[in-house]
This record gives structure tokens, C-alpha cells and sequence, in this order.
């Protein structure tokens, strides 16, 4: 499951499972994207078409630009919401929807975690500084019907090691 869409109260919550943080970092922030807009909802999560009307939303077929951000935050929470604050303000600036979002986590000790889950290290350390770099494809929004998310929250954040030794995040979203 990359993302989930979840109900929350006057707001949207999205939930992400990954085998490592980059990935999961990269499916949150699509779930941001479907959180904004039912045609990236229904392409990228496969969820049902609003049967309503029988028409299923559909992004449109353009060749959208590429853009590339680096985020640096201390604590690895700190850096998924300044990741996910930034994608918001690329939207309100570039007036694009980001969607198909690439990210690369560095760790502290410098290693990737796009190839092999990172090992434990300390997620709430301060003094302890994250890296990503990532890449998106920007829809303009004048080309979709888009609701505004006003902001990510630190309500309820979480960003975990499972079980068997994955990622699971959860993240809040003001709307």
C-alpha cells in the first residue's frame, strides 16, 4: 500500500507503509497530491470512480516540467513535514500540482535509503540533521480541479519503524 486516505475531523490524514524512508517520504507526498485532487486519488491509489455521475476524473495529458527540491531539517519527522510544507509552497508559487514524487533520504551517517532500509539510528535526535532531495512532475493547476490543502500539521505525526522492519508514517493535512 503506498498511501491511504484517511477521514479526520475538518481535516485529511494520510497513512503510508514503505519498506524505506524514501519511498515513504515519496507516497506521502502523493497522498498529499490525492488528497488534492480525485483524478490523482483515482489513478494513483485505484480507488473506485464516484459512480454518481459514471465519469471518473482523469489528469490530463500534458507534458508537465520537472522540479527538483532539497530539504535539510533536524529529526527525521521535522524533515518529512518541511518536505511536505515545501511541496505546498511549491504549489502556491509555481501554481503546479506535484505528483509523481521522487525522494532521497541521506541519513545522518550520509547513507541512501533508496536501496536498502536505513539502519536504526536515532529519529528524534535534535541535533541530528536529515537530507532529501527530491523530484516531482508539477500539473498545472489550471489544467485540474484542485482543492486547496492549506497546510501539514504536526497533529497525530508519526514516522516509525514496523515489525518487519519497514516505514509507516502518518500525516495530518489542514483543509
Amino acid at each position: 500500500m503506498p498511501f491511504e486516505l484517511r477521514e479526520h475531523t475538518a481535516d485529511i490524514a494520510v497513512e503510508a507503509t514503505a519498506s524505506t524512508l524514501s519511498t515513504l517520504f515519496g507516497s506521502v507526498a502523493d497522498g498529499l497530491a490525492a488528497a488534492s485532487c480525485d483524478a490523482v486519488a483515482e489513478r494513483t491509489a485505484g480507488s473506485p470512480a464516484d459512480e454518481s455521475d459514471g465519469a471518473e476524473p482523469t489528469l490530463p495529458e500534458i507534458d508537465a516540467e520537472t522540479f527538483e527540491i532539497s530539504v535539510a531539517s533536524e529529526g527525521l519527522e521535522a524533515l518529512l513535514f518541511d518536505y511536505l510544507d515545501e511541496l505546498i509552497y511549491e504549489r502556491d508559487v509555481r501554481g503546479v500540482l506535484p505528483v509523481e514524487n521522487r525522494v532521497r533520504i541521506e541519513t545522518p551517517e550520509g547513507a541512501s535509503g533508496d536501496d536498502e532500509p536505513i539502519a536504526d539510528v536515532e529519529t528524534d535526535g535534535a541535533d541530528v540533521e536529515w537530507r532529501l532531495e527530491a523530484a516531482y512532475r508539477g500539473i498545472p493547476l489550471s489544467e485540474i480541479d484542485a482543492r486547496e490543502v492549506k497546510a501539514v500539521t504536526y497533529s497525530e505525526m508519526r514516522v516509525e519503524r514496523t515489525e518487519t522492519g519497514g516505514w509507516v508514517a502518518y500525516v495530518v493535512f489542514d483543509v
